[in-house]
């Protein structure tokens, strides 16, 4: 049995050393979409352009504009002379915010009956961004209030306490990078779409040789066979995965908080789903166009979309969460991003890598259940 498992393996093995353009699309894509989608999606609202019309131009107004200057998400790029610039600038987006200091804005502070107010102006065409950039200003507001505030009360003679003093601290990901949290996604969707697309194609390839019948009447038995053709994409995955972890390392500086044995076991886990998925999906086909497209709508989309990899799970409907259980990507983000980033034990994530493995057991039964119906007829 090793033998022939052996030799299936290196016949395809042979096969693929012999399409160059497969094996350049096998080892760098993946690198590729690590690249692009690590540097091109970020929810890291930086470098924000600001206008700021300071109708007063005081020593006060001009601390509050030195404040928000120094703030690494705001950068001023336009000082506004007359109420008419306003409408110009954001109709032709020569800023996204625009900051309206009144004239009276000094006055007001040290007032006891009144308020000081400023206004912010804000393209709201994106919605996301415009939210992210209010919370900003809201920050920043908040730091002047106490510094002010504290400004005032000393002038006077008096020590202001705060009742709380609020100062978080940010556990795993300490410096909020969206990039690292997005990675362990990456990893996910790479190695889902290649698996399955590959072995897929693989199979399907034989189904159009006419190769599949000499190898049905042959002493091979079909777990043999798929064995020996699953090895070499199996092999390729794992490559595949270790050269994005050390691209992720070198260029988004991510480590490994957690077991790199537990990460190996899980990935090879979620390997071996993909595997089975791809099986599934060769025994449906009956062409490579037809395989490259079912594995592409199976993978790509779920694994994006429903998988938690950008858009959080816990925010959709329960009907959609429920739909969200048909991709395993789902299920190993969770696990990456608890050895990844967290560090934590297999007794956190056990259930996830359970599902894992009753995938692929349901898809591997299924493959066999509707080939041979189709042997039969």
């Amino acid at each position: 049995m090793f033998n022939r498992i052996k030799a299936i393996a290196k016949k395809e093995l042979k096969q693929l050393s012999r399409d160059t353009r497969m094996l350049f699309v096998i080892f760098f894509f993946p690198v590729f979409l690590l690249v692009v989608f690590g540097y091109a999606i970020n929810f890291d609202v930086k470098n924000i352009l600001l206008a700021v019309y300071d109708q007063e131009q005081s020593e006060m107004s001009g601390e509050l504009v030195k404040l928000i200057n120094s703030n690494e998400y705001f950068t001023i790029n336009n000082v506004i002379k007359k109420d008419s610039e306003i409408k110009e600038i954001l109709d032709q987006k020569k800023s996204q915010v625009v900051l309206v200091i009144p004239k009276d804005f000094s006055r007001s502070l040290y007032d006891k009956e009144r308020k000081a107010k400023i206004q912010v102006l804000v393209d709201g065409v994106d919605g996301n961004t415009a939210s992210i950039i209010s919370k900003y200003f809201q920050g920043i507001t908040s730091k002047f209030n106490e510094e002010t505030g504290k400004e005032i009360l000393l002038k006077k003679g008096i020590r202001k306490k705060l009742p709380i003093d609020f100062q978080p601290t940010i556990w795993y990901n300490p410096s909020l990078d969206t990039t690292k949290y997005m990675i362990p996604g990456l990893i996910a969707m790479i190695l889902i779409i290649t698996s399955v697309i590959s072995i897929s194609l693989s199979l399907v390839k034989e189904k159009e040789r006419g190769t599949t019948e000499q190898l049905n009447v042959s002493s091979l038995s079909v777990l043999e066979l798929l064995i020996g053709k699953s090895f070499p994409y199996i092999l390729i995955s794992i490559i595949d995965a270790v050269f994005v972890l050390i691209a992720g390392f070198v260029l988004f500086d991510l480590t490994i908080a957690g077991s790199i044995f537990m990460l190996s076991l899980s990935t090879l886990i979620f390997i071996l789903a993909s595997i089975s998925l791809g099986i599934f999906i060769s025994v449906v086909a009956d062409s490579q166009q037809v395989a490259f497209i079912m594995s592409t709508f199976a993978t790509l989309l779920p694994s994006v979309i429903l998988s938690g990899f950008i858009f959080p799970i816990e925010s959709m409907p329960p009907i959609v969460q429920l739909l969200t259980n048909i991709t395993p990507a789902k299920f190993f983000i969770e696990i990456e991003r608890n050895i990844i980033l967290k560090g934590v034990g297999i007794n956190i994530f056990w259930d996830q890598i359970v599902y894992l493995i009753l995938f692929m057991f349901f898809f591997l039964l299924l493959s066999v259940i509707i080939g041979r119906k189709k042997e039969a007829h």
